[in-house]
């Protein structure tokens, strides 16, 4: 009997010395970078009522912050700049533990599905370009990456599954194509720590993406109540906010970049709103409205017949990109990105990664980080005017007016009062497109690129292509 105590008594001890040790979130552990030169947000879990004491190898100070009754804790921990040392965060509460290998640097956030989730490996049978080499050559412990494990649940989840490592050929080849290029170019250009976190899901809504709060101004969506019986967890309204963003609002970080598209192109009519609506929702979680930069893709052509069930028409993908490049006017402190050089007519995962990537840092570099001299943003459709047979196109963002690649313009039509477009042969004279066909005397509409598949051949001169546009704004056709 004595001896069954001394051991039920030993159990006891040891269950109580587990139950005080503190608890982070996944996100905050071993190799992560925190946002630097700000206050982040960490938090955990205690024992109720407990003080929590928080040391930084950065800092002489010892902050201490106190568990509320269910044992939750969060903090603000000042950060200095990034000075390319690495740093402890000692916590406490009665019992120690240290997080290693800590930097400070910049933070984003890459999100979408699976134009962002293609990791640099590629798919099987679908490659990433020139991917191998730049793995081979990827070490580099001023980049930091964390991958969200996939999950989709109704229910807001306080933790994602994952874990910090450094860059290195082992952990790039797994990582975002995307992400890992635009995080690149922003370690080599500004010479700081740059940190990744990857939360994608190919194939997924952005109704997935978001809460049930932001879907309230969309009542055709119906968000369902239990998961019994879902089969598109990925495009089930809300399951992957709920999962794989919910437990990182507030983590402190710089800005988020975005890649997806494809799976709603066959629901134009509310996209514009639906993403910006998503975006506001985001920002509104993360208690900065208007602060965090959010910088996102244009989905690139793509044959769509190629997914379109046999008997059915085929959709007109250009309108999905119309509705993309009508949401960067209606959302603050954005940018698109441009793909119309970059897609493949074969394959909806497009092998050039380094293009979405690094256009994506060209815009947080000189949007964000107020680089200037460079060229980020590619020249958008203003107005047309009509002279006789002939229409003239202007263009805004083009203060070095535009060029065709390859010396000619093979993308553009035009239509009459009768809505039949028919191709049409484009020239360039200054910062203007002069657009006609003989066989419409009468032109009243202009289009440029608007097929599911093109290589686009209208540039800026600084080398970033034009979207596909039209003029027109005749009901949409498949």
């Amino acid at each position: 009997m004595k001896r069954f105590s001394k051991i039920l008594f030993a159990t006891l001890i040891t269950i109580s010395v587990l139950h005080a040790e503190i608890k982070l979130p996944a996100i905050f552990s071993d190799n992560m970078l925190l946002q630097h030169n700000t206050n982040v947000n960490i938090w955990g879990n205690a024992d109720a009522n407990k003080t929590v004491t928080i040391k930084t190898s950065w800092s002489k100070k010892v902050l201490k912050t106190t568990s509320d009754a269910s044992g939750n804790w969060k903090i603000s921990v000042p950060t200095p700049k990034a000075d390319g040392k690495t740093h402890t965060i000692t916590f406490s509460d009665g019992k120690s533990f240290i997080l290693n290998n800590i930097v400070l640097g910049e933070l984003w956030l890459c999100s979408g599905q699976s134009n962002m989730e293609m990791p640099m490996k590629g798919f099987k049978n679908q490659p990433v370009e020139n991917s191998n080499m730049d793995i081979l050559n990827s070490k580099n412990s001023s980049i930091r990456l964390f991958t969200v494990k996939r999950n989709a649940t109704l229910v807001p989840q306080t933790d994602v599954s994952g874990q910090w490592q450094e860059a290195s050929p082992e952990t790039v080849k797994e990582f975002s194509a995307t992400g890992y290029y635009f995080g690149r170019l922003l370690n080599a250009t500004l010479n700081v720590p740059v940190g990744l976190i990857l939360s994608a899901w190919g194939g997924s809504s952005a109704e997935a993406w978001m809460s049930e709060d932001m879907l309230r101004a969309f009542p055709q969506v119906k968000i369902p109540k239990t998961d019994e019986g879902i089969r598109d967890k990925n495009r089930t309204p809300t399951m992957l906010y709920q999962a794989m963003i919910h437990s990182l609002v507030g983590l402190s970080m710089k800005g988020i970049i975005w890649y997806q598209g494809e799976s709603n192109y066959d629901r134009v009519s509310t996209y514009p709103q639906m993403f910006s609506t998503l975006v506001a929702g985001w920002r509104k979680n993360w208690a900065q409205k208007d602060t965090i930069p959010f910088y996102y893709c244009q989905i690139a052509p793509y044959d769509y017949s190629l997914v379109t069930e046999k008997g059915k028409e085929v959709i007109n993908s250009a309108y999905l990109r119309e509705a993309q490049l009508k949401a960067e006017s209606m959302i603050p402190k954005s940018g698109m990105v441009v793909l119309l050089d970059a897609g493949m007519k074969d394959g909806i995962h497009p092998a050039n990664k380094q293009i979405p990537g690094e256009r994506l840092a060209l815009l947080a570099l000189t949007k964000t980080y107020g680089i200037q001299g460079v060229a980020s943003e590619s020249p958008v459709y203003k107005s047309i005017e009509i002279h006789n047979d002939t229409v003239q196109v202007s263009f805004d963002r083009a203060p070095m007016w535009i060029t065709a690649k390859g010396g000619e313009l093979k993308l553009f039509t035009v239509a009459g009062e009768d809505k039949v477009f028919h191709p049409a042969k484009a020239w360039i004279v200054r910062s203007k497109v002069y657009v006609k066909s003989e066989q419409v005397q009468h032109p009243v509409a202009v289009r440029y690129a608007f097929e599911n598949y093109v290589q686009g051949d209208l540039f800026g001169t600084e080398g970033l292509p034009v979207s596909s546009f039209r003029s027109d704004n005749y009901p949409q056709t498949p």
